[in-house]
């Protein structure tokens, strides 16, 4: 933390915690790599492909995959067959949603697809939030468009808790990661 984090914060954590613009870029991307070494997600010499679109979460992902191209650590491919490895966008907020769903709808054999690593598919922010990507894109200066997705009463629901227990899709992830 810096003198700027009290100055001038752009994000604060439910601890209270603040941070500037340049320390919550540091912090994203540090908690990438995080991510990246936790769930052994990459190995040195990868190919990944991840699906360009203009929505933030993809090029929010194709940044931060570009920091590891760049330290020479893998090789980003446009096609699909050409690369050993697959990136989804997939975020707390959503893996949170498609957790509960399935749970709710009775179908734990899908719940084996919200995993972090599933295979050769990766999900690298999965454990921001998307507020947190979104703010991220926006401090970077990414272009991206803002779409509205429609929800189902269910994903409603959890996102009106989130407001007043800020740490629930956190924690809904977290509890099924224990499980697995």
């Amino acid at each position: 933390m810096c003198k700027q984090c009290e100055l001038r914060p752009v994000y604060e954590f439910t601890n209270k915690r603040k941070l500037c613009k340049g320390c919550f870029i540091k912090y994203f991307q540090k908690k990438f790599l995080y991510i990246i070494r936790k769930f052994k997600m990459i190995r040195i010499n990868d190919v990944v492909f991840y699906k360009k679109s203009n929505d933030f979460r993809s090029v929010v992902l194709g940044d931060l995959l570009n920091l590891l191209v760049n330290k020479g650590v893998i090789e980003l491919s446009n096609i699909k067959n050409k690369a050993n490895k697959i990136a989804l966008t997939d975020t707390l907020d959503t893996e949170s949603d498609k957790i509960i769903n399935t749970i709710i709808k009775g179908d734990i054999n899908k719940l084996k697809n919200s995993r972090v690593v599933n295979n050769n598919i990766l999900k690298p922010l999965y454990l921001f939030l998307d507020r947190e990507v979104e703010l991220y894109a926006r401090l970077k200066g990414l272009k991206f468009s803002a779409k509205k997705t429609k929800k189902n009463k269910i994903s409603l629901f959890i996102d009106d808790m989130e407001k007043n227990h800020p740490e629930l899709k956190r924690a809904i992830v977290n509890s099924y990661l224990e499980l697995c």
